[in-house]
C-alpha cells in the first residue's frame, strides 16, 4: 500500500514513487499537478485564489502565480528536472450562484485560468484537466505513472 501524504488548503507538497499525493475539498480551488516521468517525482499544489497581487499572504502555496514557481522549485530539491515536467488540473468549480455578471465572483473560473497562465509562464505542457461544474472535487495524484483520480460526489470518478 503506497503512503498517501494529505495536501490542505492553500498547500503543496512533493512525493516519490510509489508515493500518492491527495488533496480533499476542491470546490472553487484548483489543485495543481506536475509530474517528472523520468525521475517519477510528483507535486501538488491546493491553490485557493489566483494572484498573489489582490492582498498580502506569507503562504506562496496559497496563489497560482506563486504556488507553480515554488511547487517546481520543491520537486527540483527531490531530482525532478523543469524541462521534462508536466500538469494535471482539477477543480475550479462554480460552487454558488449568483445572480451578477460580475467575474470577481466567478473565483473558480479565474483560478483555472490563472493556473494555466502561471503554466505556459513557465512552459509546462497541460496534459488533462477536469475543470468547472458546480461540484466538488478529491483528487489523488500518484508518482509512479502520473495518473490523477478525480472524484465526486454523485457524479462518479475517473482517472485523467
Amino acid at each position: 500500500m503506497a503512503k498517501i501524504l494529505k495536501i490542505g488548503m492553500a498547500d503543496l507538497n512533493v512525493a516519490l514513487s510509489p508515493e500518492v499525493l491527495q488533496t480533499c475539498g476542491l470546490g472553487s480551488c484548483v489543485g495543481i499537478c506536475l509530474w517528472d516521468p523520468v525521475t517519477k517525482v510528483a507535486g501538488m499544489a491546493h491553490i485557493m485564489l489566483p494572484s498573489s497581487s489582490h492582498g498580502k499572504s506569507v503562504n506562496d502555496a496559497k496563489f497560482a502565480d506563486t504556488a507553480v514557481p515554488l511547487l517546481i522549485d520543491k520537486m527540483g530539491k527531490r531530482g525532478a528536472h523543469k524541462t521534462r515536467l508536466v500538469a494535471k488540473i482539477a477543480g475550479g468549480a462554480q460552487m454558488f450562484s449568483f445572480y451578477s455578471d460580475n467575474d470577481i465572483m466567478k473565483i473558480g473560473e479565474r483560478n483555472a485560468q490563472a493556473v494555466k497562465a502561471a503554466l505556459q509562464a513557465v512552459k509546462i505542457k497541460l496534459l488533462a484537466e477536469d475543470t468547472g461544474g458546480n461540484f466538488g472535487r478529491t483528487i489523488e495524484f500518484y508518482a509512479e505513472n502520473g495518473q490523477l483520480y478525480v472524484r465526486t460526489i454523485n457524479l462518479g470518478e475517473k482517472y485523467i
